[in-house]
């Protein structure tokens, strides 16, 4: 198998796992319907995994889900511990986390495409 397939395997399982373990956390200061990870990158030589998080949330501020993602990035010996016990690697890689901004950057741009007006075109062949 190609070393590269098995990098986006290792990427997918760990994905699933810290997805999971997210769902099992009993932390009642973060509410788990809100925060989802969305990407994992696992460097080459795997001693670094990419957490990229998701933090969802309509009435809060900017301000609000970055200090709700640093206060979860102060919990990262959570995630890896979870990560040592579920897989079968020599070395658990060290978790960094990165907020994502991607679903809410995609949300903005729907929204201004929204406020656009612009009657649909018809499809005439002629």
């Amino acid at each position: 198998m190609p070393k590269v397939f098995r990098l986006e395997k290792l990427e997918s399982e760990f994905l699933r796992i810290l997805s999971l373990a997210l769902q099992d956390w009993k932390n009642p200061d973060f509410p788990k319907e809100k925060i989802s990870f969305t990407r994992v990158l696992l460097s080459k030589d795997k001693r670094y995994l990419d957490l990229y998080v998701s933090i969802y949330e309509t009435t809060g501020s900017l301000e609000d889900r970055e200090k709700m993602f640093l206060a979860l990035q102060s919990h990262t010996k959570y995630f890896r511990s979870v990560l040592a016990k579920n897989t079968h690697i020599y070395s658990t890689p060290e978790i960094r986390m990165v907020f994502d901004r991607g679903i809410e950057q995609s949300v903005k741009m729907q929204k201004i495409i929204d406020d656009l007006n612009i009657p649909p075109s018809s499809d005439r062949t002629e």
